[in-house]
């Protein structure tokens, strides 16, 4: 359906919005991209498209606005819950139905793989649906492996592409070396943890230093 890459995390609050600030700025001079959260809980404390907007200093074109937006910061079937409805993976895709095959998607889930959507469908069922490659964003600290390994699991299961991992925080070469010996993945940049974290402090450093050897740029052509 769409061109471009999912972003999941091995958690919640990991840096997967910051990840995707740091695509968009890495590479939106190769293609035109759109940012897409189709679901986002919280949205009266926290909304990704905004603050993506804010550090990628993204202009409307490259923000696609459409997308299920609940109040209360809990997983998204709970969310629903309590605003008396009930999504589905249907209702997520339906802003994306007719899109133009121009564009190149940075599409952000929320919370990790196996979220629960509703009763039956998990955000990995979103994933499948898409077809996108995934990329993984993951801490740097103590207890990364275990979280990214079963995510990559998750991932490979369904017959999904990892396009790599990102790790965020202070740099960690043993677990890093971890992650790429044993969950046979490239580990595509290591974004510090920035204070304060602003266009002005991200911006140089994604364009000079994320994914210097290019390994996304297949997914964006």
């Amino acid at each position: 359906m769409l061109r471009g890459l999912f972003i999941t995390g091995t958690d919640t609050n990991v840096g997967k919005t910051t990840a995707a600030a740091t695509v968009m700025l890495r590479y939106r001079n190769l293609q035109s991209l759109k940012y897409w959260k189709p679901i986002q809980t919280g949205i009266e404390v926290d909304d990704d498209t905004r603050t993506v907007r804010e550090l990628a200093n993204c202009v409307d074109s490259e923000l696609h606005l459409s997308g299920i937006r609940l109040r209360n910061p809990v997983a998204p079937y709970l969310a629903a819950e309590l605003s008396g409805r009930r999504i589905t993976v249907a209702d997520a895709l339906a802003p994306v139905e007719k899109q133009p095959e121009s564009a190149r998607w940075v599409v952000e889930g929320a919370g990790g793989v196996l979220v629960p959507i509703n009763e039956s469908e998990l955000m990995i069922d979103l994933m499948v649906a898409l077809g996108l490659p995934v990329l993984v964003v993951s801490r740097a600290s103590l207890g990364t492996i275990n979280h990214t390994m079963l995510t990559l699991e998750t991932i490979r299961r369904r017959k999904l592409e990892p396009a790599g991992v990102v790790m965020v925080g202070q740099r960690n070469a043993a677990n890093r070396s971890a992650i790429e010996k044993f969950g046979s993945v490239t580990v595509i940049g290591e974004i510090p943890h920035f204070e304060p974290l602003t266009a002005e402090s991200l911006g140089p450093w994604a364009t000079a230093e994320f994914d210097r050897e290019g390994a996304l740029e297949r997914y964006f052509k």
